[in-house]
């Protein structure tokens, strides 16, 4: 009886340790991802005058781009792009809308993150 609670106590452990791990690597993705949309939506570049800002289709990519290097699937309508004004004066906000997937042994759900540029 001793040896089938140790047993369960290490399996339930282990579900824990796997549960709490998916769900932390996913949360400082997020995290990490927020970053790179604050660094896009700022545009510094643009307001330099050193870069020519991007229109709203190439922002959607660029930002599917930076998703996919954080391993977040994206598709263009997940991805909200809201600028105000036009030139070096304009202001970009940028929101993205996903869920990822966390599978454990016995069974599945998932996490859903709305990253954005504003602060």
């Amino acid at each position: 009886m001793r040896n089938l609670k140790i047993i369960v106590g290490v399996i339930v452990l282990v579900l824990v340790v796997m549960a709490a791990w998916q769900v932390t690597s996913w949360e400082l993705e997020n995290i990490n991802f927020q970053e790179e949309l604050r660094d896009m939506g700022s545009q510094a570049g643009v307001h330099m005058g050193v870069v020519v800002p991007l229109s709203d289709e190439e922002m959607v990519g660029a930002v599917i781009h930076k998703a996919e290097e954080h391993g977040i699937e994206l598709r263009p309508d997940q991805i909200t792009v809201h600028r105000i004004g036009s030139g070096e004066k304009s202001t970009m906000y940028l929101q993205a809308d996903y869920r990822v997937p966390v599978k454990l042994l016995f069974f599945s759900f998932s996490l859903h993150f709305t990253p954005s540029s504003r602060r």
